[in-house]
């Protein structure tokens, strides 16, 4: 299915309930009718394409980057380096207000020409997905036309979604961006040019009207049917839809009716779109109307419990997961499994395997120093050799990354990320325990001012048989910071070590892990410490299995143990499919720290040996792991 039409960024105010002047944070997402339908299709395992235009700057950027990580065919969007891609900013007041601004003068996408229609690309589609948006501007709806001409010669489907936004057909001021309906000679007799080519027309009441130039939705739908032959959904909001396959009756509900889900309005924009991608999931392999109906009401009732618009649109596996089981919660944005569900679905795409330098200690490292009488101020510097050392072994391959931190380790993130490594940034209180945050204030505004390719790292001391007041302070602190975790959007890796503080057996982490389950907290991956022997191993697998099959996997941590107990412990670790690199730190650096420090060898020696030492364990991992076990991710069409 190929999209055409606008695309723009859209800007949504944080602060809900506050009027658009007053809103002092934004979140960015991909928006405009065409792309979200394309993005929403991508994700429920349609093979999707947009054709639009965007600007030669980095909002236009942003737009290519996310199609391509939603799976969308970015081949029809031509980067137009003459205009700005279209901005929008919206807020929501309340389950019936939603202020927007359209930022559209002279945008990129509103030059789409006949020109940006590939033939070939067209006409390799089973549907175009035309817009009522684009017939407003006579090059784009020439632009459209010949896409529909040459999807109707080559025996694809036309799809027409009404799209109306009296604004953008020039009715009302720039302040009238909410308004939903207003007559419009022009727009109906610019849709009704349309309508007998379509095979399948998709609008709300309101837009039913205007398409057809009647203010009586049966008259309109009639007015319409004398025009076209095609299946025409009339989305009725909260109330589901009605379809009309073919002669229209005397009463609406005598049409096919879908009842809508009974959730929580949150946010109205966007869902409309949602819909449209989940009845296209059905009507493009041939479902009934009635199952086409069902997906696209779940997806619009997901979507219309969220804030944003493309980027909260269902996945596969979330859509499946709601429609089978539905959800306790009316505020669907407050079911923890759907919510788990969505990022984990929509999260980066992971790295099969995943090997790296840790470099985030601190207490060890000022004590290393403090004893050879070093300034600590060379901790950074030495942080930054790591990295080089890193950079090194990994020789721009992927599955290669650091962990640091922020206390002596800036300058390193910074290299790093020049690197192209994989990070994680420590954010614990080092040697605390209970577990404490090194920024206690305000941990979800220190997540904020991050880069966004961090992976947070935490390690937590927690042995099962730890007092039960210890125990709850550990977890109340993990609560705090799974819920920052997910709030910014950030991924977790949280680090256990039980066997500091009581007996390690076969079950002992396990343990661990199962409880942190308990609380409702899925890190993104795990850090662990090595196992008594592969029961351990297998039995933490069990555990993560049985909670979150989207786990990314299992780290293996040194513990500052030597070169040849190491060796050992990643021959057993290598074994279990759910553990999928190591990240080890005191193993590989430091002789070379403490030589280093003392003045005795040079930058580059430091960097050799690290480097040596770290190409030696990933050789030790490689030979040892089979690489069978390296699977790729769950995705997010996984049923």
């Amino acid at each position: 299915m190929i999209a055409i039409g606008r695309v723009s960024v859209d800007l949504y105010g944080q602060q809900i309930g506050s009027p658009l002047e007053e809103v002092a944070t934004f979140a960015k997402a991909v928006g405009g009718c065409p792309a979200n339908v394309a993005i929403g299709a991508a994700r429920l395992g349609l093979n999707s394409a947009l054709i639009s235009r965007v600007g030669e700057e980095p909002m236009g950027r942003f737009v290519r980057e996310q199609l391509a990580r939603e799976g969308v065919d970015a081949r029809g969007v031509v980067v137009d380096t003459q205009r700005l891609t279209s901005l929008v900013l919206l807020s929501v007041r309340d389950e019936h207000t939603f202020p927007l601004i359209f930022y559209r003068d002279n945008c990129a996408d509103s030059a789409l020409c006949e020109d940006d229609i590939d033939e070939g690309l067209v006409a390799s589609s089973r549907a175009v997905l035309v817009t009522g948006t684009h017939f407003s501007i006579p090059a784009a709806a020439r632009a459209q036309r010949k896409a529909m001409d040459i999807a109707k010669s080559h025996g694809g489907k036309v799809i027409l979604d009404i799209d109306y936004r009296p604004n953008l057909w020039g009715i009302g001021g720039h302040d009238a961006g909410a308004t939903r309906y207003a007559r419009s000679a022009r727009a109906t007799s610019a849709l009704t040019a349309v309508l007998p080519d379509c095979d399948l027309i998709v609008g709300t009441e309101e837009e039913m009207h205007v398409a057809a130039g009647r203010e009586d939705t049966l008259e309109a739908l009639r007015h319409i049917r004398t025009l076209s032959d095609a299946v025409m959904v009339c989305k009725r909001g909260a109330r589901g839809c009605v379809i009309f396959p073919g002669d229209i009756p005397d009463v609406l509900e005598q049409g096919l009716v879908a009842a809508g889900m009974d959730v929580e309005v949150y946010n109205v924009l966007g869902a409309g779109d949602a819909f449209l991608a989940g009845f296209l999931r059905g009507y493009l392999r041939g479902e009934p109307h009635e199952v086409s109906a069902r997906l696209g009401n779940a997806c619009g009732a997901l979507a219309v419990s969220r804030l944003l618009c493309s980027s909260e649109f269902a996945t596969l596996a979330e859509l499946n997961h709601y429609l089978a089981n539905g959800s306790a919660h009316r505020a669907l944005r407050e079911d923890s499994r759907l919510s788990h569900l969505h990022w984990a679905t929509t999260r980066r795409r992971g790295l099969r395997t995943l090997l790296v330098l840790a470099m985030d200690h601190r207490s060890q490292l000022e004590q290393m120093a403090r004893r050879l009488e070093a300034p600590l101020e060379r901790l950074a510097r030495l942080k930054v050799l790591a990295v080089e050392a890193a950079a090194r072994v990994a020789a721009g391959r992927e599955g290669f990354g650091m962990l640091l931190d922020a206390t002596h380790g800036q300058a390193a993130l910074r290299q790093a990320a020049r690197h192209n490594l994989w990070l994680g940034r420590a954010v614990e209180r080092p040697g605390s325990r209970p577990l404490e945050f090194e920024r206690s204030d305000s941990l979800g505004a220190h997540l904020l001012q991050w880069p966004t390719e961090l992976t947070v790292k935490c390690l937590c001391r927690y042995h099962p048989e730890d007092p039960a007041e210890l125990r709850h302070a550990q977890e109340r602190s993990l609560l705090r910071l799974a819920g920052a975790c997910r709030a910014q959007g950030r991924e977790l890796l949280l680090e256990i070590i039980a066997r500091e503080h009581g007996e390690l057996r076969e079950d002992t982490v396990a343990r661990v892990l199962a409880r942190i389950y308990e609380l409702d907290i899925r890190p993104d991956w795990w850090r662990l410490e090595p196992q008594p022997g592969p029961d351990g191993w297998e039995r933490c697998a069990q555990v993560i299995a049985q909670n979150d099959p989207f786990c990314r996997g299992v780290l293996v941590l040194g513990l500052d143990a030597p070169m040849e107990e190491l060796t050992r412990t990643l021959a057993v670790a290598a074994a279990s499919a759910i553990v999928r690199g190591f990240a080890v730190g005191r193993t590989l650096f430091a002789s070379a720290a403490q030589a280093w420090l003392s003045g005795q060898i040079s930058d580059e020696t430091a960097i050799e040996d690290i480097a040596g030492r770290f190409r030696a364990l990933v050789e030790v991992w490689s030979a040892a792991r089979d690489p069978r076990l390296d699977r790729p991710e769950r995705s997010a069409n996984d049923g």
